[in-house]
């Protein structure tokens, strides 16, 4: 008989959809990005700061970035959960791994839309 422990709630299916769908969208990314990477050839400050200028561009990179945190997150969930097994100690590596994740959410944003 298999004694099976439920450890947590809504993982699963759901996560592998996250993460497939998020390596899509950051997939997309990469291809928009080096196309138009290869258009601007940005050479200086100046030109970096143009090419991200348009709202689509800056846009879609939070969509990037967006994906890769939730990627992210899903990953090191799911590694949190296979290897640490004392609840406690797990339960404050992932509030860690969340809080560096809206940081570095929030630091995303900031360069995005810094004037």
């Amino acid at each position: 008989m298999v004694n099976r422990v439920v450890v947590g709630a809504h993982y699963g299916l759901r996560g592998w959809l996250v993460q497939r769908m998020s390596a899509v969208v950051m997939t997309v990314y990469a291809l928009v990005f080096a196309a138009a990477f290869a258009a601007a050839r940005p050479a200086d400050h100046a030109a970096w700061k143009a090419l991200f200028a348009p709202g689509w561009m800056r846009f879609a990179t939070l969509l990037f970035f967006a994906s890769l945190f939730l990627h992210a997150w899903v990953g090191m969930r799911d590694i949190l959960m296979d290897y640490v097994k004392p609840a406690g100690l797990r339960l404050a590596l992932e509030v860690l791994v969340i809080l560096a994740l809206v940081g570095c959410a929030g630091w995303a944003v900031q360069i995005l839309w810094r004037t």
